[in-house]
């Protein structure tokens, strides 16, 4: 069965708090038997942007077959060099799509003014975007101002990073919710607990949960065992469990 971790970072400065870099990455994915990770860079010092992006792309020049570029961009920096940034991930790096996070960026993801104008700028490439969307920042990335962005965009397809976890209590209901009235998004649980990745599973079936374990914030190898733990107990088929592992990632960004 091929394994798609839908969430790792990585980052070019080892100052940041337990960092790793691709190499590393490639290394962790090897011991953990992941065929391929999605990855997008380790929330950086703002200043840094540019150069982490830049680290990114070089990482899945060296490694194509292994690392999924996604970027980043942060309207905190001011919207038109958030918007050129979108442009640059998609048109110069050829990254799948462009990540948005309001937690760790403090700004609402829905803002009218802050976070809509770069939304938009997404959607007219045409690739997928993510969403941070943790208990960490709730008033931030709450639920329900996700389901609000993919009201709008309703041809967008979203990527709900952490079904509502990264803290405790997570939000998992309400993101399951927020997924089962709107269908372009897709959930990667990530940094949550595995009774809400179950429910998640039973409230909305094999098809909108993908497996990511937030590297290096948490053990690859360990979470793939929780995964498969989960999988065994809900007595999923071999193809259902493919689909949670890696189609539903492939679907989700569009890769053949």
């Amino acid at each position: 069965m091929k394994i798609i971790d839908a969430d790792t970072h990585i980052s070019p400065y080892k100052q940041l708090p337990g960092s790793i870099r691709f190499e590393e990455l490639i290394e962790r994915m090897d011991f953990a038997g992941v065929d391929q990770a999605l990855t997008w860079i380790q929330p950086p010092y703002q200043k840094d942007l540019d150069d982490s992006l830049a680290y990114l792309y070089q990482g899945t020049k060296k490694y194509p077959e292994r690392l999924i570029g996604f970027g980043w961009a942060d309207p905190r920096l001011g919207l038109e060099k958030a918007i050129d940034t979108v442009k640059k991930c998609i048109n110069e790096y050829g990254f799948h799509g462009v990540k948005l996070n309001g937690a760790q960026n403090e700004y609402y993801i829905d803002d009218p003014e802050l976070a809509m104008p770069v939304i938009e700028e997404i959607a007219k490439t045409g690739k997928p975007i993510a969403f941070h969307i943790g208990a960490d920042a709730y008033e931030f990335t709450h639920p329900f101002r996700l389901g609000k962005i993919a009201e709008r965009f309703p041809e967008l397809s979203i990527l709900m990073v952490h079904m509502g976890g990264a803290a405790f209590a997570d939000l998992s209901s309400a993101c399951i919710e927020t997924a089962m009235k709107y269908p372009n998004i897709t959930l990667i649980g990530s940094a949550i607990r595995d009774i809400s990745i179950l429910k998640g599973i039973q409230k909305l079936g094999c098809e909108r949960i993908c497996f990511g374990s937030d590297t290096p914030f948490a053990l690859m190898n360990a979470s793939v065992a929780m995964y498969q733990a989960i999988m065994k107990w809900e007595k999923l088929t071999p193809e259902n469990q493919e689909k949670i592992m890696s189609t539903n990632i492939r679907r989700a960004l569009a890769i053949t």
